[in-house]
């Protein structure tokens, strides 16, 4: 797609993402369907960013700061005409990695993040005269905070209970049926 160049792809380590919505709910400043969150930016990234075009904002002042601080929100999106430009989004924990996709990936709405790297994508778009740079999620990893039980647990293997039953062990001790 034309609308990639001549912008290159934004890195940013130890990102600090706020207004997650990955699951893509309607909200006051989102329409159903629409994923995206924001990357808080540092001042230098800010500024170069700015010069390239893209949608840069910045956060009312508060009393206690001397400078706004700038983000940008991030759209998330899959196509399946277009799978290259699809995101990659690795979620990472104690035990290993779990590449999620637009089934799951709204587990990072509410989950606790100890460190996320992020890259974007430029793209430009044109519409009714106006033209303008969107930031596009290309990558993202994600390690989340546990805390010592989901350590200590993580190896416990989850139980296969699609066909609806329930083996005879569980079953003894979830009904407090005596074991003959």
């Amino acid at each position: 797609m034309a609308n990639e160049q001549n912008i290159a792809p934004v890195f940013i380590e130890n990102a600090t993402l706020a207004f997650r919505n990955f699951s893509g709910v309607a909200g006051r400043f989102n329409q159903e369907g629409n994923r995206s969150f924001c990357v808080e930016l540092e001042k230098d990234i800010a500024k170069e960013m700015e010069a390239n075009g893209w949608n840069v904002k910045y956060h009312p002042l508060l009393p206690d700061e001397d400078e706004p601080r700038a983000f940008i929100s991030v759209s998330v999106k899959w196509n399946h005409n277009y799978p290259q430009f699809n995101p990659h989004i690795i979620m990472i924990n104690s035990h290993g990695k779990r590449e999620l996709d637009e089934s799951n990936v709204a587990i990072l709405d509410g989950a606790v993040i100890a460190n996320a790297d992020v890259a974007l994508r430029a793209y430009r778009w044109e519409m009714n005269g106006k033209t303008g740079v969107k930031a596009m999620l290309k990558s993202l990893y994600v390690t989340l905070e546990e805390d010592e039980f989901e350590r200590k647990y993580a190896s416990v293997p989850d139980l296969d209970l699609s066909d609806g039953e329930i083996p005879d062990s569980t079953m003894n001790t979830t009904t407090f049926a005596a074991i003959k």
